[in-house]
């Protein structure tokens, strides 16, 4: 538990940083929307340029980790958006809620767990399940989004301005651009490759400070309420994704014991940050996705060290 604490810590810090800022007065009430506008526009799309445009694709290709992981992301997803739409939730909303119950935060807390857990080796593994969580499934997640947004009943208008917002969108366009990179076989400037680091690095600090800017918005008898919605997100998240990821690794795939732990325990990572900018973004209710982040990150600090337990060192 120790060493997953020292890894989750510093998004905590991150949290309370941003919660500070706000409550001292040091940031003001625009600064929450300015952050995230610079999170959605600038840093998070370089992140996903660079991730998309300096993979080495030839260690990628393991098409049934891919299906692994990716089945067990989609099932989350399809099922959560099917529970909150028989709620008569608005599209756009239980999209976003179908995120925070699918959305694993690989990138920030994947990549340093699986090398001090399992090695490099499971490096490549880890790149395949954030490529597929922050470009396939969070493209699905805007373009649901985008549909639910918009009230007009013709079919046609409705393509129309969809397909209009989807083209303006930087987090679709961003990756769509980068994998003509490794297609053509062109090589980045090392120039370009240091801008594209140093911008997207910032994506997702920028968007933990941004949390706890929100945090500190919020009443405490609001963040304090029990919500069912938050409940089944989390059961959903570090419990049923990762149990299932380990049924189809287990019994349909037969991967190898080291892919068999790495997409388990990439299954069972919390929500990452993605959920919340595109609710801050899209200006939708962020209080519900605020508690996902939390609870699923104090949740895994006891889920991923009973797996590790079981299973033992690699």
């Amino acid at each position: 538990m120790l060493s997953t604490l020292n890894i989750v810590l510093p998004i905590f810090a991150l949290i309370l940083a941003g919660w500070l800022a706000r409550k001292l007065k040091i940031l003001g009430e625009n600064a929450l929307s300015e952050l995230n506008r610079f999170v959605v526009y600038l840093a998070l799309p370089a992140l996903l340029f660079d991730i998309i445009a300096t993979a080495k694709w030839d260690s990628l290709a393991q098409p049934e980790f891919i299906l692994t992981f990716a089945i067990g992301m989609m099932v989350m997803f399809f099922l959560t958006l099917f529970i909150q739409l028989r709620r008569t939730q608005h599209l756009a909303d239980a999209a976003i809620d179908a995120l925070n119950a699918s959305y694993a935060n690989t990138g920030f807390i994947g990549f340093p767990l699986v090398m001090i857990f399992l090695g490099n080796e499971a490096l490549a593994p880890t790149l395949i399940a954030t490529i597929l969580t922050v470009s396939v499934l969070f493209g699905i997640a805007i373009i649901l989004i985008e549909i639910g947004l918009q009230s007009e009943t013709k079919r046609r208008v409705i393509f129309i301005k969809v397909a209009k917002s989807l083209i303006k969108n930087p987090l679709l366009i961003a990756p769509a651009l980068a994998i003509f990179i490794p297609i053509t076989g062109t090589k980045l400037p090392d120039s370009v490759n240091v801008f594209l680091k140093l911008l997207g690095g910032a994506a997702s600090p920028c968007a933990l400070v941004a949390l706890g800017l929100f945090l500190a918005g919020q009443s405490t008898k609001r963040l304090s309420n029990e919500n069912k919605t938050v409940t089944l997100i989390m059961m959903l998240k570090l419990f049923l994704q990762p149990l299932l990821t380990w049924w189809l690794a287990t019994r349909v795939f037969n991967l190898s014991p080291l892919l068999v732990h790495t997409a388990v325990l990439l299954a069972a990572l919390p929500t990452g940050t993605g959920p919340f900018m595109l609710a801050e973004f899209y200006r939708r209710e962020a209080s519900t996705t605020s508690k996902c982040i939390m609870i699923s990150t104090v949740g895994s600090l006891f889920t991923l060290t009973v797996y590790w337990y079981f299973i033992g060192p690699h």
